[in-house]
């Protein structure tokens, strides 16, 4: 078992199989794992378990509370790869430390996912 700062994040979406197809295409390098003992399907990412499960009466899908930021090599090729499966821009990009920018984006449930990177020229 890989160690690291983050074990999963959960997605709250409201139809599970269309977020799973959808993420899978925001995030191609994504490894579809199943476990059979608890009928669970969930995206392996690196280290990190995208587990995208139903929005609920606790927890409802949208942008709504906390935001993981995605570490990525080339900001503007990430952006307008998630842009292209979907995703909408929400906030920024703005220019941070270091020559690097961030932003948020929505999924197609209005969960916001946050990315962070250099730009390549």
């Amino acid at each position: 078992m890989e160690t690291g700062p983050i074990a999963a994040v959960l997605v709250h979406v409201a139809d599970v199989e269309a977020g799973i197809q959808w993420y899978q295409r925001a995030f191609p390098e994504a490894v579809l794992e199943r476990l059979e003992e608890f009928d669970f399907e969930f995206l392996n990412i690196g280290s990190v378990c995208l587990e995208i499960v139903p929005a609920d009466e606790k927890v409802g899908a949208g942008a709504c509370g906390s935001v993981v930021y995605w570490r990525v090599a080339d900001f503007e090729k990430a952006l307008e790869h998630l842009k292209s499966v979907g995703a909408t821009l929400y906030r920024g990009p703005l220019e941070i430390q270091d020559g690097q920018l961030m932003c948020q984006v929505r999924d197609p449930w209005g969960n916001c996912i946050g990315l962070r990177g250099p730009v390549l020229r």
